[in-house]
Parts: structure tokens; sequence; C-alpha cells
């Protein structure tokens, strides 16, 4: 088979996800999982039985990858023996485990601003900042086109996120300040023949392309590093530290459920179990037991 061919099978099962509408990067997840099952198997996996499922999950198992990557893992192998091989058999042999439920880790408003003035380069800055000042996911960040920047109405309208869903996002008057920085010394080679409206904000290296989640990761991680920042907070912990800092100034966590575009109320309430500027102000039942009580002499 020559270089870049694919088989028959996968080419079935890339029908199967478009006629679905599944996004690129569940494609991407699901190919990948299906060869990570032909790679165990060493052959084709329309030849899989019960037992070969089985052992499969063992392995993963026993091999150390994380809940949330195994339970990824057979969400694609599922696809594909549920959809494309019509195999009602092996997917009934097919099960997740529940993940742990862990309070999301987040910076502190001081933490942010260090952060944030840590950044290495005017980039660096912008992106992080409308990733902290907006709570956008690091594919939304990167996918910013000149038109989603509404200055008419201050908004960012993000179209298409995760779910196939467009919202909109406030737009402050520190990230459009950065933003026209920005766009004075942004790289413009890869412009050519198109419309202003639709350039990417922070373009990669290769034409036509946005940057990738990947590298913005890699600049938020710098910046955490030269903030002296040890506590274990990922990129996406910037959403999560803008829900959690509007919700420790009162706003409405319905308002925040928009803004974040989730679906359910409870996926956005999982944030008051992280607001320490809330949970600190608390008065504790003991307080409570000797507040009126004289100190001792």
């Amino acid at each position: 088979m020559r270089k870049g061919a694919i088989s028959p099978l996968q080419a079935r099962m890339i029908e199967d996800m478009n006629a679905r509408k599944l996004d690129v990067g569940t494609q991407k997840g699901h190919i990948r999982a299906c060869k990570r099952f032909a790679a165990f198997l060493k052959r084709s996996p329309a030849t899989a039985t019960v037992e070969d499922l089985r052992l499969f999950q063992v392995h993963l198992a026993e091999s150390g990858v994380s809940i949330s990557t195994r339970n990824a893992i057979m969400t694609g192998v599922k696809f594909l023996f549920r959809v494309t091989l019509r195999r009602p058999d092996l997917v009934a042999e097919i099960y997740h485990i529940r993940e742990p439920k862990r309070v999301p880790q987040v910076l502190s408003p001081d933490e942010a601003k260090t952060l944030l003035a840590a950044a290495r380069s005017l980039k660096a800055r912008v992106m992080l900042s409308l990733g902290y000042g907006c709570g956008l996911r690091a594919g939304e960040v990167v996918r910013l086109k000149v038109k989603h920047i509404d200055r008419a109405q201050n908004v960012i309208r993000i179209e298409q996120s995760k779910g196939r869903k467009d919202r909109n996002v406030m737009l402050s008057e520190e990230a459009l300040d950065l933003l026209g920085q920005w766009w004075k010394v942004r790289p413009r080679r890869y412009d050519a023949g198109l419309a202003t409206s639709e350039c990417w904000l922070f373009p990669g290296t290769r034409a036509g392309q946005p940057m990738s989640p990947r590298q913005l990761n890699r600049l938020f991680h710098q910046a955490a590093t030269a903030a002296g920042i040890t506590k274990a907070v990922t990129l996406h912990g910037l959403r999560h530290s803008f829900a959690t800092h509007l919700l420790e100034r009162g706003i409405d966590i319905r308002i925040i459920q928009t803004l974040l575009g989730h679906d359910k109320l409870n996926t956005t309430a999982r944030y008051t179990r992280v607001a320490t500027g809330m949970i600190a102000k608390i008065k504790s039942p003991l307080d409570l037991l000797f507040e009126n009580e004289a100190p001792p002499t």
C-alpha cells in the first residue's frame, strides 16, 4: 500500500463519520483509536473476536493510560463496531470506567495577572488574555478570525465550537487594545488573496492554517514558568479561572453558563466547588459557637 493510502475499512469509517457530521478532531481521535486496536491485534479490526476485545481492554488497563484516554479509545472502537461493522455482539463487550470527579485547578486573580505579564511575546499575551478574559478554549482562541471581533457590539463571536454551537462572549477594552497592538505587528505573509475579515488572527506556520492549540499550550507553560507558578494548572485552567472569578464577583451562574457555552447548568455549577473567595467568606459553625464569648484573659 502506497504511503498515505488508507484501507477500505478506514475509508468506510470516515464516510460514516462524515455522514453523522462528526467534527475533525473527533474523527481523528476515532481513527487513532482503531489504529491502536489494529496494532494490538496485528491484523484488521474487522476480524476481531469477543476475546480480542476483552484482551485489548485488559491491555489498556495494564499499560497505565489514564481513564479519560482509555474511555476515548474505546469510544472510537465502539463507533467502528456499532456503525461501520454492525457488530452489536462486540459493542456489548465494551465498557467505560467512571472518571473520578476532581475539583478544577484555578489561578487566583493575582496569579492570573502575573502570568499574563510574564508572557514572552505580545502574541502570547494576547492569546492567553483571550483565554482568561473571555473563557475561551484553546481551539477557540486559535481559530479566531478578524470577522469574529464585533467592535460595534463589544462581543467576540465564537462559531461552531464544541457541540457545533455558536455563542457570543464579551470583548473587554483590555482585550481590544491588545488585539489592536497585535494587528499592527501581525505577520501578513499568508494573507494573500484573503479578504481581511477572513484572515486568521493568529496564523500558523502553514499557509491558510491557524496556529495549533499545541503551540498555544507551549506558550502558556512558558509564561507559567516565568511567573513562578508552581501549582499544576493547565491552559484550560484559564477558562476555569474565568468562570470561578466571575462567580466570586457575584455574576449570575446562568450568565456564566451562557458565556461558557454549557448546555447543562450542572456543568457550570461545579465552579461553586472551587470559588475559594466565596468559600473563605462563609462563617464556620465552629466560629458561631464562640463568637459571643469573651476572649480568655
